[in-house]
């Protein structure tokens, strides 16, 4: 699950979105600044909190979550995970002209979750860890909170429209 949340950075819009304004962007930011670099402690947080979502995982099913969090395979997904939420990150740096790249990236995300049998409840909670880990290992606080699940509103609003067919591509 590559996730996600990426998402939050992102300032991408429709008539159904409601992207974060500049302060909240700044508040995401330096929270997801705090914690990108701690790739492998975000995914064992993720897996330790809802051991269901590893199964899913070919590499790390049915194996125990302590003896495979210094292996290279668990190093290499848990990067490939924060660097797709800093890349769409980087492109809500760059406002609307970058908007179609992270319609493009999240509807990627999308529809290889879907086809690989990915249940919508399992990306809300990995949203649900995830949250969980940055708000507990970064700088947080009501309005943080507040901009942080404004952007996973927006992510999800695009990932789930994927899911039931009716992708959003554009603003």
């Amino acid at each position: 699950m590559k996730l996600i949340i990426a998402i939050l950075l992102i300032g991408v819009a429709t008539a159904a979105l409601h992207l974060p304004e500049r302060g909240e962007v700044e508040l995401i930011t330096n929270a997801w600044n705090a914690v990108k670099n701690n790739e492998i402690e975000i995914l064992y947080f993720i897996f330790k909190s809802y051991p269901d979502i590893q199964s899913h995982f070919p590499k790390f099913a049915g194996k125990d979550l302590d003896s495979i969090k210094g292996s290279a395979d668990f190093a290499i997904h848990a990067t490939r995970i924060v660097s797709l939420i800093s890349q769409l990150h980087a492109l809500s740096q760059h406002g609307e002209s970058h908007f179609q790249a992270s319609f493009t990236v999240i509807n990627e995300f999308a529809s290889n979750h879907k086809n690989r049998g990915i249940p919508k409840d399992q990306i809300t909670e990995f949203n649900t860890a995830l949250t969980k880990y940055v708000s507990t290992h970064a700088p947080w606080d009501e309005k943080t909170a507040t901009a942080w699940n404004k952007g996973m509103s927006n992510f999800f609003e695009i990932v789930f429209a994927n899911y039931d067919g009716n992708p959003i591509n554009s603003i």
